[in-house]
Parts: structure tokens; sequence; C-alpha cells
């Protein structure tokens, strides 16, 4: 009997069922034929699937840098030598020797510079001076400045050169020989000489047709040959 009532049971439920879905069709609003909308408590409370499953993890690593191809074999080398070459110095003009200049008779040169030298001149040429002392006049005044200078030629123990107190101008050469006679001196310049005793037994000679004063010792050895 309680089986029965179960069966009985079922089949009005499909009768309701089967009613229910033939009124829903005649009440869809697409009309007969049409599928219905399925009642709120049949449809699916979850949305579909979307087909992606997403995964808990790290988040994506950020794309690569691109990288620059590297540059051609001549750009290397270009560069390579542009490296390894050494800087560039510009080279400094060769200053002349004095010798050049001078000649092998520095007497006469500088007699040539007489009235038109000053001790700056000289300095530049010869260098700096060994010393100075002062010059005097015939009554013992100082009207001048006299520099000691190295011979650059060699030919003479030292160089000397009388600059004028007023003007500053080179107005006397004293070159001082290792060895020279007064008998040499003549055989070198010959013409009229004017002689004078000096101290200490000296003699002094002075051309008369040259510019050039001799100061002898008493053995007769040239102490110093003076140009003016």
């Amino acid at each position: 009997m309680k089986w029965f009532r179960i069966v009985c049971l079922a089949a009005v439920a499909g009768q309701c069922v089967g009613t229910g879905a033939a009124a829903d069709r005649a009440a869809s609003p697409e009309g007969p034929g049409t599928t219905p909308k399925s009642a709120p408590v049949l449809r699916p409370l979850e949305p579909a699937d979307s087909g992606q499953v997403m995964l808990p993890g790290p988040p994506p690593a950020p794309p690569a840098a691109r990288v620059a191809p590297p540059p051609a074999k001549h750009v290397e080398d270009a560069v390579l030598r542009q490296r390894l070459a050494p800087p560039v110095v510009p080279v400094a003009p060769i200053k002349p020797s004095p010798l050049a200049e001078i000649g092998p008779e520095v007497a006469a040169y500088c007699q040539k510079q007489i009235g038109h030298w000053k001790e700056g001149d000289a300095r530049k040429l010869l260098g700096e001076p060994r010393r100075h002392r002062s010059a005097y006049d015939e009554t013992h005044v100082v009207n001048g400045t006299i520099y000691s200078f190295a011979d650059p030629t060699n030919k003479y123990k030292e160089l000397e050169l009388d600059f004028d107190q007023k003007s500053g101008a080179l107005r006397t050469v004293f070159v001082y020989p290792p060895r020279l006679s007064w008998q040499d001196c003549r055989r070198l310049w010959n013409g009229p000489v004017a002689a004078a005793d000096a101290p200490q037994g000296r003699k002094f000679y002075s051309y008369t047709n040259r510019r050039l004063d001799v100061l002898v010792d008493p053995a007769g050895q040239v102490i110093s040959l003076g140009w003016y």
C-alpha cells in the first residue's frame, strides 16, 4: 500500500511538470515552437565557465629589454684606435741656438749691438749674467753697469757688457782671451795705436783706426780686449 502511494505521487508530479512546460511554451513571448526561459529555481546560480583557469603564483616577469646588436667590426676598430692613440701634443717651435745667431766671433757680434741692445736683450741671448759691477768715468763717478756673461762660443774666458746708466743702451764689449800676446794682437789687427801706462805695470793700447782698446800685462800677455 505504501509503495502504491509513492508511484501515484510520482505520476502526478510528472503530469504537473509536463503541464507546466506546455504552459510555459504557450506563454512564451517568442511564441510557440521556441524554447521557454527556465524558471528561476531551475536557472544556474554560477557563471558559465570561461575556459581559462587562473592559478595562484608570482606576477609574470616583465618583457626582456631589447639588446642592441654588436657594432660592426670597422666601428670597433675605429673606437679601439681612438682609445689607444696617444694624445696629440702641439710641438713647440725649436728655439735657435745662440751659436747659430752669434757666429764664430762673439766679440764682433756684440760690437754690432752697441747702441741697440738693452740689458734684457743680452739676457735673452746669453742667459743670466754671472755677476755685475759698476762702471766709472774719468772722475770716478758711476755712469753705468757692467754685466759678466759666459761666452757661448767658449773662445774667451769671459764676456762683459757695459750698459750706460742714463740710456740703458750697450756701449762697450769686453772679452778676456785665455792665450793672446800683444804680438799676436798686432798681427790680427794692424794699424797705428796710442799707448798709455796703466796701474800694476800694465800697458793700455788704443787703436786709432778702429774702435778697439787692449790691456796688456807686464809680461806682454793680453788681459782684455775692449770694443766700443
